[in-house]
């Protein structure tokens, strides 16, 4: 089981951890930046429906490899526009519920492709 370390600098800022340790021999899973996208090829235009669909992509990654959000260890954040953050943590929120990984989240002036609003990059360990 993969071991927090709080020294107390996020709980000042959000729900994630200040470091995670991953268990020795751990099997590591580390995803691509997952924008929200349909299976479909359609991208929603708000980013409530973005996020939506990137962290239901990362739970079925996390479950093919037989993970859960509970082995995540580091989450990266990418948003264009500092205004989606309230909504885009209310879905992480939704989708992490108390798990607590390291966390990252960053505002960047451009994406791969001009309608992605976000991408969720991700590391998860498990013994």
């Amino acid at each position: 089981m993969n071991k927090t370390h709080d020294v107390g600098v996020a709980r000042q800022i959000g729900k994630y951890s200040d470091a995670v340790e991953s268990a020795p021999n751990a099997r590591w899973l580390f995803t691509s930046g997952t924008p929200g996208i349909g299976l479909d090829g359609v991208v929603p235009a708000d980013v409530t429906g973005q996020a939506e669909l990137a962290w239901q992509h990362i739970v079925r990654m996390l479950e093919s490899a037989g993970m859960t959000v509970h082995d995540l260890v580091k989450v990266t954040h990418y948003l264009l526009r500092a205004e989606d953050i309230k909504p885009y943590v209310a879905v992480r929120t939704k989708y992490l519920g108390d798990a607590r990984p390291a966390s990252m989240l960053l505002v960047v002036p451009e994406l791969v492709r001009p309608e992605y609003l976000l991408e969720v990059e991700a590391i998860a360990a498990k013994a």
